[in-house]
């Protein structure tokens, strides 16, 4: 009898030996081919879109098929549209002027590290990022989620095939264990990290370099300039899109008491639901772990499930629970990153407290990640841009669909970069730019050692350089140094 971790750890291991043969391949196909690959890639995974969408929500119980659908089609027709024209292999620039040439170095075999979440829209993203750069991928899927991942590589695995290129270029761990995503990371040559703090921190600390992205507790400011029908409809569809499961989703509405009566009112017109007394209560004992943390129980599920769980009645056509926070911290929950049909609510005196109050938010779990805003005064707009920690400043977009790309130019990416403030190596959306190597090739110059002129009115850097020295000399005789 062979130990499941010592099973996963050896298949982890023949998985890596085989794409690290097989990457060189790819590399050599040269641009041409490779975006070929990635159009036949996208291409599949959209006319299999539905499919895996329904595979993933049936298997994992989290969100709806009809929004993964959805991803699944951004993560493939999107993604690959988007950075169609961008070289990867090879030479991908040249300036004449500075004789600098700059070519592409794959890094080699990525780890793709994927949640039950979004399972498999970050599979088809990662997979199509990875060989648009030229390496090799192996994937470590969530437990919950193996099934539907495994299908979304065995249709990577079939284009490979078809495109005559070895299907050793992706792979996946049927044996996911913690033991097996250990020995990937360590033994790959880079991780793209989408998942828990935990997970992301494994990544960082494992030795190899990774690009992971931390939690996202996102606040968005509704201010009195803004149309309030249209940010409350806003806030609900990004907040609802595959049932808050991306974590990019709005976790708490801030606005201010001028205009707060009339965002809630809106809020329960277009299907919100206010929890108070034992309903609040109940609510609460079910959104964590005694530890704090989320309770996977009501992880991307509807109002509806929620109420059930908890034992609570909702009224009909119910689509968001929500409670009228009164702090921020561990001992107020709506005030943490909830992924599922649940926000908080916040009211303020004007724009200046708000700045305040998103700040404390993003600093209780969503630093570096997203914020959103709907107003139509700019300079607002502008000192909350300039003010707040995040990556993605969102202004009158769903923050949702707004930070992946699908209702802003932001480029598409199911991995939110949080910068170093959310403890990420990037604050980008990441892409395959992320994933080569730039080797530089710099030619020498003619006149490289010829000294340049200086005007009378160009500074001596050298003289000033020479002055402070001497005066230091000086302050140094005259103290008996």
């Amino acid at each position: 009898m062979v130990d499941k971790d010592l099973l996963s750890i050896q298949e982890t291991r023949a998985l890596v030996r085989a794409a690290r043969a097989a990457q060189p391949s790819l590399e050599q196909a040269g641009q041409e081919r490779v975006d070929a690959l990635v159009d036949a890639i996208a291409g599949v995974g959209a006319e299999m879109a539905e499919e895996l969408g329904k595979m993933a929500a049936e298997e994992t119980g989290f969100g709806k098929w009809k929004d993964k659908t959805q991803k699944n089609i951004l993560a493939t027709e999107k993604l690959a549209a988007y950075f169609k024209e961008m070289k990867t292999v090879g030479i991908v620039s040249e300036d004449v002027e500075k004789r600098i040439v700059e070519i592409a170095m794959p890094m080699g075999v990525i780890a793709g590290l994927i949640p039950s979440t979004n399972p498999t829209s970050t599979t088809l993203y990662k997979a199509i990022i990875a060989l648009k750069s030229a390496n090799a991928i192996v994937f470590s899927p969530h437990p919950g989620a193996v099934a539907c991942i495994t299908a979304t590589v065995d249709m990577i695995k079939r284009v490979l095939k078809a495109m005559g290129l070895p299907e050793d270029l992706v792979g996946v761990i049927s044996v996911p264990t913690m033991e097996g995503t250990d020995e990937l990371m360590k033994i790959s040559d880079m991780i793209l990290a989408t998942g828990g703090a935990a997970m992301v921190k494994a990544a960082y600390s494992s030795g190899t370099p990774a690009l992971g992205v931390g939690p996202g507790n996102v606040p968005v400011f509704i201010e009195r300039s803004a149309d309030v029908d249209v940010a409350v409809q806003k806030v609900l569809a990004s907040k609802t899109f595959d049932n808050g499961t991306i974590c990019a989703s709005e976790q708490a509405i801030v606005t201010e008491a001028c205009i707060a009566d009339r965002v809630k009112a809106s809020l329960v017109a277009q299907g919100g639901y206010f929890l108070e007394g034992d309903k609040l209560d109940r609510v609460k004992r079910v959104m964590e772990r005694p530890n704090g943390a989320m309770n996977p129980a009501i992880v991307g599920r509807s109002a509806a499930d929620i109420a059930k769980i908890a034992g609570i009645e909702v009224p009909a056509g119910t689509t968001m629970l929500l409670c009228e926070e009164e702090g921020v911290g561990p001992k107020f929950p709506f005030s943490k990153e909830k992924l599922t049909a649940l926000l908080g609510f916040y009211t303020v005196n004007d724009w200046q407290e708000a700045c305040e109050l998103c700040y404390k938010l993003l600093e209780n779990g969503g630093m570096g990640h997203s914020m959103g805003i709907h107003s139509n005064n700019e300079t607002v707009i502008r000192e909350f841009a300039l003010k707040k920690p995040v990556s993605r400043f969102l202004v009158n977009t769903p923050t949702t669909q707004g930070a992946v790309g699908i209702t802003t130019n932001l480029s598409p990416s199911f991995t939110l970069g949080c910068g170093t403030v959310g403890g990420s190596a990037t604050s980008e959306n990441v892409g395959p730019q992320h994933l080569f190597n730039i080797r530089r090739m710099a030619y020498g110059l003619d006149d490289a050692a010829a000294v340049p002129a200086r005007s009378a009115d160009t500074v001596d850097a050298q003289a000033v350089t020479h002055m402070i020295m001497d005066q230091l000399k000086k302050m140094s005789t005259v103290s008996g140094g």
